[in-house]
C-alpha cells in the first residue's frame, strides 16, 4: 500500500507541472553577484569544509552574539511554514523571535504550522517566505516540477549520545548484528518520502534488506512504540525521547540513526527570499546564526535554567526535554547530502524524473554571506 506521504509526494508532482511555468517566469533571472564583507566575531571557524563529513567535525561558529545585526532599510514581515512548534530542532527560530533577534533585523517573523506537501505549493507562489523542514522527496518533486526552491540552511545533527532512530525487536535471543530486516514489518510516523530514507537506507543494507523488501507501517506518534513493543512491528523509527524508554532493555537493539555531523534538514527558500529580496533572506539566517552562536554554542541543556527557558517556550516538559542529549545546532549543509537523499528516494520510488545536481536543490550562498565567508 502507497503511504500518504507517497501520494502527496506524486501528487505534489503533478501541481508543480501546473504551477511551476509560473514560478520560473517570476523569478528566472539570474540573481546578481552579491558583495561578501568580513563579519566581526565571525572567523575561520564560522565555516566548514562541505566536504567533510567526519562524525566529530566541530559545527561551524561564530562569537556569542555574531554576526551582529544589519537593520534592513525597510522593515518586513517573513512567513515561515514549519510542521510542528514544540520540536527542538525548532527551538533556535522559537528563541531568536523570543529574544528579538529578528526583529534586530528589521523582520517580523511569523511561524505558520503546515506540513511540508502543503505548504511547498504556497512558497513556490510567495504565499509563503520559506520552510523549516526538510527537503523531502515532496520537495525534490516539486523542484523537478518547475518550483524555484532550494535549501539554505542546515538545522542538527544528533549528539554522539543519541539513539533516536531505527530499533528491532531482538528475537530468539539474536544480537543485533545477526538481525535481518528482509521481510519485516516497519513502524514509522513519516512514510518514504521523509529524509529518514537516507539513514534507514543505510540500516537496511547492513542488514540484508532494503525499503522493498521492508513493509511499512504508518501510525501515529503515540502507536509507534506500542507497536514495536506490543508485536505490532517488527522494528520502528524511534524520535526522541521515546527510544528512552527501550534503551538498556535487552529485548530491543538500535540500528543506527541520523548521521553525526550531518544535517538532514533546515531553511527552505522560495522566490520571495532567493530573488525577490535577498537582503531580507540573509538578514533571516544572520539571526538565526546569531542565536545559534548565543545561546546553541555547545550543550545548552546543561544549563538547567536555559533548559527550563526552552521547555516554556516550546510547551515541551523539563524533564523530558533534559532526557536526551543536546542537538548539536549546525547551520552548514554538508556536500553530497542531497544526492544520498535523492538516492535513497529512487530506491524507494518516491521521485520522479531526473536525480537533481546539488546546485538544484543547494544554495550556501545566503549562510556564507551572513558570516561573511568569501567562495
Amino acid at each position: 500500500m502507497r503511504s500518504r506521504t507517497t501520494t502527496l509526494a506524486v501528487l505534489l508532482a503533478a501541481l508543480a507541472l501546473s504551477a511551476g511555468c509560473t514560478a520560473q517566469q517570476d523569478t528566472g533571472t539570474a540573481a546578481k553577484p552579491r558583495t561578501i564583507k568580513p563579519v566581526a566575531g565571525c572567523g575561520q571557524a564560522s565555516w566548514t569544509d562541505p566536504a567533510d563529513r567526519s562524525p566529530g567535525r566541530t559545527p561551524a561558529r561564530c562569537d556569542k552574539g555574531a554576526p551582529a545585526p544589519r537593520p534592513l532599510k525597510k522593515h518586513r514581515t517573513v512567513t515561515v511554514a514549519t510542521g510542528t512548534l514544540a520540536a527542538e530542532y525548532v527551538a533556535p527560530l522559537r528563541l531568536a523571535i523570543a529574544k528579538g533577534e529578528f526583529k534586530k533585523e528589521g523582520l517580523d517573523v511569523r511561524l505558520k504550522v503546515l506540513p511540508t506537501p502543503e505548504a511547498l505549493p504556497l512558497l513556490a507562489k510567495g504565499d509563503l517566505d520559506a520552510l523549516w523542514a526538510a527537503p523531502e522527496a515532496a520537495v525534490v518533486n516539486g523542484i523537478n516540477g518547475g518550483f524555484d526552491i532550494r535549501w539554505v540552511a542546515g538545522n542538527f545533527s544528533p549528539a554522539p549520545k543519541s539513539k533516536s532512530g531505527l530499533w528491532v525487536r531482538l528475537k530468539n535471543g539474536r544480537s543485533a548484528s545477526a538481525v535481518s530486516l528482509k521481510g519485516s514489518r516497519m513502524g514509522t510516523m513519516i512514510g518514504k518520502g521523509s529524509v529518514i530514507m537516507y539513514p534507514m537506507d543505510a540500516a537496511f543494507a547492513a542488514h540484508g534488506a532494503d525499503a522493498n523488501s521492508v513493509a511499512f507501517q504508518q501510525l501515529g506518534s503515540s502507536d509507534v512504540l506500542t507497536a514495536l513493543t506490543g508485536g505490532g512491528v517488527d522494528c520502528a523509527w524511534l524520535l526522541d525521547p521515546v527510544w528512552r524508554q527501550v534503551d538498556g532493555n535487552k529485548k530491543y537493539a538500535f540500528l543506527g540513526g541520523q548521521p553525526q555531523g550531518e544535517p538532514l534538514g533546515g531553511a527552505l527558500y522560495g522566490p520571495n527570499l532567493l530573488q525577490r529580496d535577498p537582503d531580507a533572506g540573509v538578514a533571516f539566517l544572520r539571526a538565526y546564526i546569531r542565536t545559534v552562536n548565543t545561546y546553541f554554542a555547545g550543550d545548552y541543556k546543561a544549563d538547567k535554567a536555559f533548559t527550563a527557558e526552552l521547555s516554556k517556550l516550546l510547551g515541551v516538559d523539563a524533564g523530558v526535554l533534559a532526557s536526551v542529549p543536546s542537538l548539536r545546532m549546525d547551520w552548514e549543509i554538508r556536500k553530497g547530502t542531497a544526492d544520498r537523499l535523492q538516492r535513497a528516494y529512487r530506491d524507494a520510488g518516491v521521485t520522479k524524473g531526473a536525480p537533481l545536481p546539488e546546485n538544484k536543490l543547494v544554495d550556501r550562498s545566503l549562510y556564507g554571506e551572513a558570516v561573511g565567508h568569501r567562495p
